[in-house]
């Protein structure tokens, strides 16, 4: 499943399910894009006897980066949503995934898998206690279909 980036406020991306791409700027929210305007025209008008002061400048800084790592979060967390969601759909399934053995040899196994654990920012499949990386992965079938 290809997903594009995350467009829109930090509001709707919380709050919404779905994609906001191609959904409406709400004109009484502000993103991290209108922040940005609202600084940059502050500094641009401001008069230069009296320049922003250090702590105001610092303070408003730091506020346009909880802002951007509010969106960068609300951002991750839908991902992380969207992938539990095609994960869990793993439970219960036969899979094949190439293993390590003791002494470095590559093994082809063969399991049903128990549940999915997330590490790390990285998610395992769980067959019989071991955990196994989606990226070794090399089949996924139906465990009736198993041969």
């Amino acid at each position: 499943m290809a997903t594009g980036a995350v467009v829109g406020n930090v509001t709707d991306i919380i709050n919404s399910g779905k994609t906001t791409k191609t959904k409406d700027k709400d004109p009484n929210t502000l993103g991290k894009d209108d922040f940005l305007k609202i600084l940059i025209t502050q500094l641009q008008n401001q008069d230069p006897t009296q320049p922003l002061q250090d702590k105001e400048f610092i303070a408003q800084m730091a506020q346009f980066t909880s802002v951007e790592q509010l969106t960068n979060m609300a951002g991750e967390m839908k991902l992380m949503r969207q992938s539990l969601g095609f994960v869990s759909g793993l439970i219960g399934k036969s899979i094949t995934y190439t293993a390590t053995d003791s002494s470095g040899a590559s093994l082809v196994k063969t399991g049903i898998v128990d549940s999915i654990t997330f590490k790390d920012g990285n998610q395992y499949a769980n067959v019989k206690g071991e955990e196994i990386s989606l990226d070794k992965l090399t089949k996924i079938e139906d465990v009736g279909e198993t041969k």
